[in-house]
Order: structure tokens, then C-alpha cells, then sequence
């Protein structure tokens, strides 16, 4: 009997590239996770189309760099002011029905200014009301949401779901300021507003749609304040999480503040107009898109603390670089690495710092995240806005890639003690359940 023919030996690479899709898309095997993603994406691309247009409406309707500061500096401020409440707030009753409440919220928000909008009633003042109530009830929204992750998806895949969570935010970013570019240039902003507020039924529709058992909430003991108290005593002693949000801070701080100058690169500097700033701001989401899939098919957190080290110094030196361009193409390519070495920064941030809290504290560690990465960005606008009004918007921009560029340089004389105590407090919390569905 003749032998039969043997089986094809697997081919390694192929084998290889489906294992890595696999480690990439393992919390799709969630089904409340698969809602909320999906969701999310289409909400946040109305959400950055939003961000373009509100920029691009105030620079028209002003001209004015520190205004355009000042607009972000209202639409954050209760991010930094409030926080502390939200994540109190987010430890203490149900993420999924804070989620709920907040997305409807800011959908009337955006409904509130496609109307001023298109009606040509908007006026400058409105724009910076409707931006610090958006800011407010983000305040609460990030907590609960960042928070909010582990109930969907677990300890295991929680480093998975967040770096998937940053590509969805900025695949949205690569995608929303594209969209905003061509209907701020062909019909105006206030269609992009309209289309943001029809948006939030996505997420709407996917957080309703979930099957969620009752959570067994384990509420904080105390009022209000000596748990907001307690959660940043918390932070503060502990070594490699204030460490990782002092970083992040400064980053938020001296760097991000980019974007709100964005509109006068592309003007002045660059020669163009709305559809320039969408396709620059598009370069960014690339770059950010791409990390944030690099960090999703990383198996492990072995090897995060020197990723932000390198990011955050990879940021500051692609903002210096930035800064002195004056051909478009060169400074779109620049700012597909000041994407990438940012969201490098934020999301293994963001990732370490879930891996290392224990859950009965990540609602209010969670709003110290976001005071420093979204709380500190309204203080940085501000500085940026007065600093390109008295030097020019590339001196802003290199002064902040600077600071940067020094503070990571600093973080990383501290990497060898701060490694141990951060692998110490991730072997901690891996050993403990996440609380309980019920």
C-alpha cells in the first residue's frame, strides 16, 4: 500500500502572524467589549471631527492664538477641578449607567452647537460655555470609562483592551479630522457638530445593548472628600504610579498643548486652510494608530516601563523638529512621530498604572490619570496661547518638546529602582480577583 502523501509542515511566519492577530484581537472574544468598541469608534469620530471644527469656528470668528488656547483651557478645566469627584463617583455605583448618562449628556451638548451653528447665531462666549460643559461631564466620563474596562474584559486581557482602546481613539483621530476638513471647507462647521451629536446613538445603542449582571459595588467607606483624599494619598506614596502620572503630567502640560496651535500651523506657517489642518491632524492619528497596535500585540507588560521612557523622549525631540518645518510634507511626516511617541507614552501609562491599582481604588487613581493627561492640558493651552502670542507658535511648540525631552531624560535616571517596585505591585494585584459580576 503506497504511503500516503505527508501533511504540509505549517509555514513558521504564518504561524507566527496569526499568533500575533490573535494576541492582538483577544478581547473581541468579549462580547460587551465587541459593543462598546464599536460604539466608540463611530462616537469618536464625530467627537474629533468636533475638535477640528470648534477650532477652525473660533480662529475664524477671532484670528486670535490666545483664544484658541483659551477655548481648550475651558473645555479642560473641569476635567482638573472635577475629576476627583468623578472617580469617587466611579468607585462607588455603576460605571455602566454613569457611561449612559454621560454620553447623553454631551450628545445634547453637540446638538446644542450644531444649531447655534447653522442658524449663524453662534457666538464666541457660546462656544466657551458649551466647551466647559462638555469638560464637565468628561469629568466624570473618563473615570468611569477608564474604570470601566476591566468589568468588560478582566485582569487578563485589560493590557489588550487598552492598547485597543487607544487604536480605536485613534483610528477615529486619523479618520474624524480627514471628514472635518472637507465639510468645514465645502458646507461649514456646523454639519460636523450635527453629525457629532448623531454619533453618540452608537454608543448609546452598544451600552444598552449589553448584558451586564449586577455589580457587587464595594463602596469606599467615609464621605466624599476623605475618599477623594485617601485615593490621591494613595497615589502619592505610591512610587511608581506618582512617578508614571508626574511624567505624564508634564508631557500634558509642556507638550500636547500642540494641537490648539495647530490651526495657526497650518495658516501661516504652512499657507493652508481647514482641509491642511484636517490632513495634519490625520498625519498625528496615524502615528498614534500605529502605536497603539504595536502595544496591542504585546503579549506581555515585560519591558512597558522603558517603552514610556523612550516614548517620552521620542515625543519631545519630534516636537523640536516639528516646530522649525515649513514644508508640509516634512512637518505631516514629523507629526506621524509625534502621534506615535506620544500614544507610546500615554497608553503603557495608562496600561501599567490599571495593572498595578487595586480595584477598589481605580476610580479615583484612574481620575488622577486623567487630571494629568486630559487636567493638566487646559494649564498647558493657556501658556501655549500666550507664548505664541508675544513669540510665535514655533517657539511654543519647541519650548514644550524641551521640557519633554528633559523630563524623560530625568524619569529614566530613576528606571532601575522604579522597574522592581512596579513588577512588585503587578505580581500583587494579578494575585487578586477582579470584583465580582453577579
Amino acid at each position: 500500500m503506497p504511503d500516503e502523501p505527508a501533511a504540509p509542515r505549517p509555514d513558521p511566519s504564518t504561524s507566527r502572524e496569526s499568533g500575533r492577530l490573535a494576541i492582538v484581537r483577544r478581547s473581541f472574544r468579549h462580547r460587551n467589549y465587541r459593543l462598546f468598541f464599536a460604539g466608540q469608534l463611530v462616537s469618536l469620530i464625530g467627537t474629533w471631527m468636533q475638535t477640528v471644527a470648534q477650532a477652525w469656528l473660533v480662529y475664524r470668528l477671532t484670528g486670535s492664538p490666545a483664544l484658541l488656547g483659551l477655548v481648550t483651557f475651558a473645555s479642560q478645566l473641569p476635567i482638573l477641578l472635577l475629576a476627583p469627584v468623578g472617580g469617587v463617583i466611579a468607585d462607588r455605583y455603576s460605571r455602566h449607567r454613569i457611561l449612559l448618562a454621560t454620553q447623553a449628556a454631551a450628545m445634547a451638548l453637540a446638538a446644542v452647537l450644531a444649531v447655534l451653528t447653522l442658524t449663524d447665531r453662534v457666538a464666541v462666549w457660546e462656544v466657551f460655555v458649551l466647551a466647559g460643559l462638555l469638560g464637565a461631564v468628561n469629568a466624570f466620563d473618563i473615570s468611569a470609562r477608564q474604570a470601566f474596562v476591566v468589568e468588560m474584559v478582566g485582569r487578563e486581557d485589560l493590557p489588550n483592551a487598552i492598547a485597543l482602546n487607544s487604536s480605536m481613539f485613534n483610528g477615529a483621530r486619523l479618520i474624524g479630522p480627514a471628514v472635518a476638513g472637507l465639510l468645514v471647507a465645502a458646507l461649514g462647521e456646523g454639519w460636523c457638530f450635527a453629525l457629532n451629536a448623531g454619533s453618540f446613538l452608537a454608543v448609546l445603542a452598544a451600552l444598552l445593548a449589553m448584558r451586564l449582571p449586577a455589580r457587587r459595588t464595594q463602596r469606599p467607606p467615609g464621605k466624599m472628600f476623605a475618599q477623594i483624599v485617601e485615593g490621591m494619598s494613595y497615589v502619592a506614596r505610591t512610587r511608581p504610579i506618582r512617578s508614571l502620572l508626574l511624567l505624564l503630567g508634564l508631557s500634558s502640560l509642556t507638550g500636547m498643548s500642540y494641537t490648539v496651535l495647530m490651526p495657526i500651523f497650518a495658516d501661516r506657517i504652512l499657507g493652508g486652510g481647514p482641509q491642511t489642518l484636517g490632513t495634519l491632524m490625520s498625519a498625528a492619528g496615524f502615528g498614534a494608530l500605529l502605536a497603539a497596535l504595536s502595544l496591542a500585540a504585546r503579549p506581555a507588560l515585560r519591558g512597558i516601563v522603558p517603552w514610556i521612557a523612550n516614548g517620552t523622549l521620542g515625543f519631545g525631540v519630534c516636537l523640536m523638529l516639528f516646530s522649525c518645518s515649513t514644508n508640509f510634507w516634512l512637518s505631516a511626516v514629523l507629526l506621524v512621530g509625534v502621534g506615535y511617541t506620544m500614544m507610546i507614552q500615554m497608553a503603557s501609562t495608562n496600561t501599567l498604572v490599571q495593572a498595578m491599582v487595586p480595584d477598589a481604588y481605580r476610580g479615583r487613581v484612574m481620575a488622577c490619570y486623567s487630571m494629568m493627561f486630559m487636567g493638566m492640558a487646559p494649564l498647558g493651552a493657556l501658556l501655549a496661547g500666550f507664548v505664541a502670542e508675544h513669540a510665535g507658535a514655533p517657539a511654543a511648540v519647541a519650548l514644550g518638546g524641551a521640557a519633554c525631552t528633559v523630563g524623560a531624560l530625568l524619569f529614566r535616571r530613576g528606571l532601575p529602582a522604579l522597574r522592581v517596585e512596579a513588577r512588585t505591585l503587578v505580581h500583587a494585584q494579578a494575585a487578586l480577583p477582579v470584583i465580582p459580576d453577579q
